[in-house]
C-alpha cells in the first residue's frame, strides 16, 4: 500500500515538484519513499511496507531498465504471476507484488490488467517509447487521479498532491459542488477541481507525447445469468468467501476488522478464523446515543470467534476529530459516517497495519431497504397530472414535525409520483434539484445553469437497461455510490492513519459470480441480502443474521442541535460564508431555523457545514512557494531510489 505521484512530459518535468506531491502524501507511506528521475518522466512513491518489508522498496524497474513502475494496493495473485513470468525468463529481484507489474507490461502491454488480482492503482513508464500508463482496479478501490500541465500529464494517488504543486490554479468547479449537495460526495469523473479528473474504475490511461486516450477494460454488472439452486448457492458462496478471505490474510504485518456487529463484516471475520488464521484484534465504535449504538452485537460475534476485541465511545466533543478528518479529505465529503470510520482507522492502527472489513455486502447482496423499496413501488402507477401533485404533497410531509409516521408516508407518496430513474435519483439526494434552486444565490445558479446533479446516476441507469430491478439498482450503485462514497471515504480514513484496507466481498471473481445469480436470491419478499444471511446464518451467534442494518450511523440531528449547533450557525451564518456566494443568507437562516425546529435537515446541514469548513480549508488556502517538500529523497538518473 503506497502513496504514488508523478510528472510525464515531452520536456523534462522538475523534480522538486514531484518531491513536494509525494511529501503530500507521506501519511500513506511511513514506512519509506522512493523517486525515479528520467528523460521525460519524474514519479515516485510512499511506502507502507505489507509485502516483502525487506526488498520490496519501490519503484520497480525491469532487468533491461526500460520500464519503471510504482504501484498503490495489492496484487493477491502475484505467487501465480511470479511463477508464471519467472518460466517465461524473468529474473525477479525481490518478493514484491509490485515488481510483477513491470515483466507483465513487458509481456502484454497494456493487456496486463487482465491478469491482475487485486485492488490497485499503478504507474508504468516505458521509457522507450516515452509513454505512461495509469491504470485502476476493476471496482476503484485504490484511487487514481491526474491532470493536463503543459506538454504533459501529472498523476497522484490523492488530490493534495497536485495542491503541492505551486502552478496548480485552484479553479473550483460549480459542477462538482452542485452534484456534492446533490449526493455528499463529488459524484462522476471529474473532481471538485476543474482541472483534475480521475481515472475511472476499471480503466487504463496513456499519456505519450502529449495524446492522452483511455479504455475501460472491465465493466461491472454485466454478468451472465447462472441458474443455479439457492442451497447450492449459498454452499458456494461459502466456498468464495473463504477463498476471498484467504486470500487477504496474507503479508508480514499485522492484521486485524473491522467489526459493526452486522452481517457483512461478521462473516468477514467468520471466514477468517475458519480459514485457520487464528485470533484476529477486532475494533468496534459505539455512542452514546442506544438507538445507533451497535457494539452489544458486535461483542456477541467477537465472544464467539474469541478475538482481541476493542471498543470505543464517539461522543459528541468530536470537533478536533473533525478538523483531522477535514485536512484529510481533499474534496467536500459528507456522508456523518466518515467520522466513525476515521476514528476507528486510528483505533486500528495501535494495534495492526492491515484491516479486513465488510464493505460491498449490501452493493453485491441487496442489503439497501430501497431495493426493497423500489420493488414494492415498482408495481404502482400513477398518471403524469397526479404524480406531480403526490410529490409535491410527499415532499411536504417528510419535513413534518408531527412525528416519524408522517415523515414515512410522505417520504413515500413522494416517491409514488415519479418513474423509476427519478424515484431511485430521489432516494439517493440530499438536496434534490427543487431544493437547491431555493437555496443557491441567483450568482450561483446561474453559474450551474440547469445541470442535473445526478446526471451520473442516471447515466448508470440507462446502461443497466435490460436488467431485472433489483440488479439494475446494484449495478447502478457499484458504478456509482460505491465507487464515489464508500471506497473513498475507506481509503482515506484508513490510509490517514497508515492503515491498509481490505474487502473480501469485493472480491473481482465473488462479485462475477453474485451479479450473475437470480435477483430474487439477493431481495425478495421485502428481504435483502437472501442469500448472504442463508450462507453465513450457522456461522453467526443466533439471531444475527435477521437484525435490520445498522452501519456506523451518526445520529447527525440531534448533533446538529445540540453539541454542533455553535459550529453550524456560525460557519454557515459569518461574513466570509455570506461573501462566498453560493447560499443564500435568507434561506441558510430559514433552513437552520427548521432543524432547530425538530425537521430533519441533519444531513443537508451536515453537507453546508462540509463544504464551507473544505473551502477554508483547501480553497481558499495560499499556493505554497516554489522549492518547498524536498524532503529526504535522493535522485539517481535513470535509476530508482
Amino acid at each position: 500500500m503506497c502513496g504514488v505521484a508523478g510528472w510525464a512530459t515531452t520536456d523534462d518535468p522538475d523534480p522538486d515538484v514531484v518531491r513536494s506531491m509525494l511529501a503530500a502524501l507521506a501519511h500513506r507511506g511511513p514506512d519509506g519513499d522512493g523517486l525515479h528521475v528520467g528523460a521525460g518522466i519524474a514519479m515516485g512513491m510512499r511506502r507502507l511496507a505489507i509485502v516483502d518489508v525487506a526488498g520490496g522498496a519501490q519503484p520497480m524497474v525491469s532487468e533491461d531498465r526500460a520500464v519503471v513502475a510504482v504501484l498503490n494496493g495489492e496484487i493477491y495473485n502475484h505467487g501465480h504471476l511470479r511463477a508464471e513470468l519467472t518460466a517465461r525468463g524473468h529474473r525477479f529481484a525481490s518478493g514484491s507484488d509490485g515488481e510483477c507489474l513491470v515483466h507483465l507490461y513487458e509481456e502484454y502491454g497494456d493487456a496486463l490488467v487482465h491478469h491482475l488480482h487485486g485492488m490497485f492503482a499503478f504507474a508504468i513508464w516505458d521509457a522507450v517509447a516515452g509513454r505512461l500508463l495509469l491504470g485502476r482496479d476493476r471496482v476503484g478501490k485504490k484511487p487514481l487521479f491526474w491532470r493536463r500541465v503543459p506538454g504533459g500529464l501529472q498523476f497522484a494517488s490523492e488530490l493534495k498532491a497536485f495542491a503541492a504543486d505551486p502552478a496548480f490554479p485552484r479553479e473550483v468547479d460549480p459542477e462538482a459542488v452542485h452534484g456534492f449537495l446533490a449526493c455528499l460526495y463529488v459524484p462522476g469523473a471529474g473532481t471538485v477541481w476543474r482541472d483534475v479528473r480521475r481515472v475511472a474504475p476499471g480503466s487504463v490511461l496513456t499519456w505519450e507525447r502529449g495524446l492522452i486516450r483511455d479504455h475501460r477494460y472491465h465493466t461491472l454488472g454485466v454478468a451472465r445469468p447462472s441458474p443455479v439452486g439457492f442451497d447450492e448457492a449459498a454452499a458456494e458462496l461459502r466456498t468464495r468467501l473463504l477463498t476471498a478471505v484467504r486470500m487477504r490474510l496474507t503479508g508480514e504485518r499485522p492484521i486485524g476488522l473491522l467489526l459493526s456487529g452486522g452481517v457483512d463484516s461478521s462473516a468477514v471475520l467468520a471466514a477468517a478464523v475458519r480459514s485457520g488464521h487464528g485470533t484476529l484484534p477486532t475494533f468496534t465504535i459505539g455512542f452514546d446515543d442506544a438507538a445507533t449504538d451497535e457494539r452489544r452485537f458486535a461483542r456477541a460475534v467477537a465472544g464467539r470467534y474469541g478475538t482481541d476485541h476493542h471498543e470505543w465511545v464517539l461522543g459528541t466533543d468530536v470537533l478536533p476529530l473533525l478538523e483531522d478528518l477535514g485536512a484529510q479529505f481533499d474534496e467536500p465529503f459528507a456522508d456523518s459516517s466518515a467520522i466513525a470510520t476515521f476514528y476507528l482507522a486510528r483505533m486500528a492502527s495501535r494495534h495492526v497495519t492491515v484491516v479486513l472489513n465488510g464493505d460491498g455486502g449490501d452493493e453485491c447482496f441487496g442489503g439497501y431497504d430501497r431495493y426493497a423499496l423500489m420493488a414494492a413501488g415498482a408495481r404502482l402507477r400513477l398518471p403524469a397530472p397526479v404524480g406531480a401533485l403526490a410529490v409535491r404533497a410527499g415532499a411536504a410531509m417528510g419535513l413534518s414535525t408531527r412525528g416519524a409516521r408522517v415523515r414515512r408516508a410522505g417520504r413515500f407518496l413522494e416517491l409514488a409520483g415519479r418513474d423509476p430513474a427519478d424515484r431511485y435519483a430521489a432516494l439517493m439526494s440530499a438536496f434534490e434539484p427543487f431544493r437547491l434552486a431555493g437555496l443557491y444565490t441567483p450568482e450561483f445558479a446561474r453559474r450551474v445553469g440547469a445541470l442535473d446533479p445526478m446526471r451520473h446516476l442516471r447515466t448508470a441507469w440507462t446502461e443497466a437497461a435490460g436488467r431485472p430491478l433489483i440488479d439494475r439498482m446494484l449495478t447502478v450503485d457499484q458504478r456509482t455510490y460505491l465507487a464515489g462514497d464508500l471506497l473513498p471515504k475507506m481509503d482515506l480514513a484508513t490510509m490517514a492513519h497508515g492503515v491498509e484496507a481490505r474487502s473480501p466481498l469485493l472480491d473481482q471473481d465473488l462479485m462475477a459470480w453474485a451479479d450473475g445469480l437470480p435477483a430474487s436470491y439477493k431481495v425478495a419478499d421485502g428481504v435483502g441480502k437472501r442469500l448472504l444471511k442463508h450462507a453465513v446464518r450457522d456461522w453467526l451467534p443466533e439471531g444475527a443474521a435477521e437484525r435490520p442494518k445498522a452501519g456506523f450511523g451518526i445520529p447527525m440531528d440531534d448533533w446538529l442541535r445540540g453539541p454542533l449547533r455553535p459550529l453550524a450557525w456560525d460557519l454557515l451564518t459569518d461574513a466570509t460564508a455570506r461573501r462566498r456566494g453560493v447560499f443564500r443568507p435568507d434561506a441558510v437562516r430559514r433552513l437552520l431555523g427548521e432543524l432547530d425546529a425538530g425537521q430533519r435537515h441533519g444531513r443537508r446541514v451536515w453537507a453546508m457545514v462540509q463544504l464551507e469548513s473544505w473551502y477554508r480549508r483547501h480553497a481558499d488556502r495560499p499556493r505554497p512557494p516554489a522549492g518547498l517538500g524536498t524532503g529526504a529523497y535522493g535522485i539517481e538518473e535513470e535509476r530508482p531510489c
